[in-house]
């Protein structure tokens, strides 16, 4: 197996601030959803033009969804067909769709 790349302290330093901002704003995005301020759809769309919201896993999006735990959520997966290792980036426009009409009835 390869080695990682070896980087400079600085160059380590940047990488490492830079995956601490990521969790950051994933856990905002995580906190909006909960709390309501964001919606599926929002999301969606947001993920076109952030990469961070593009590369979060569709589980941890749904688990944080208010009345959808970590059981509704993977059978909500199940039913449409998407793997449980699927980022946002990665939905299709049939997945997307049929996400967000099984989140309207719930």
């Amino acid at each position: 197996m390869p080695l990682p790349p070896s980087l400079s302290p600085d160059q380590r330093q940047a990488a490492l601030e830079k995956a601490a901002a990521a969790r950051r704003q994933r856990a905002e995005i995580k906190e909006k959803l909960k709390m309501g301020s964001l919606s599926l759809r929002e999301l969606l769309d947001q993920a076109a033009r952030d990469e961070v919201a593009a590369k979060m896993k569709v589980v941890t999006v749904l688990e944080s969804l208010p009345g959808l735990g970590k059981v509704k959520a993977r059978r909500l997966m199940d039913e449409i067909g998407i793997s449980d290792s699927r980022r946002v980036q990665g939905l299709g426009d049939k997945q997307r769709k049929a996400l967000l009409e099984k989140l309207a009835v719930l």
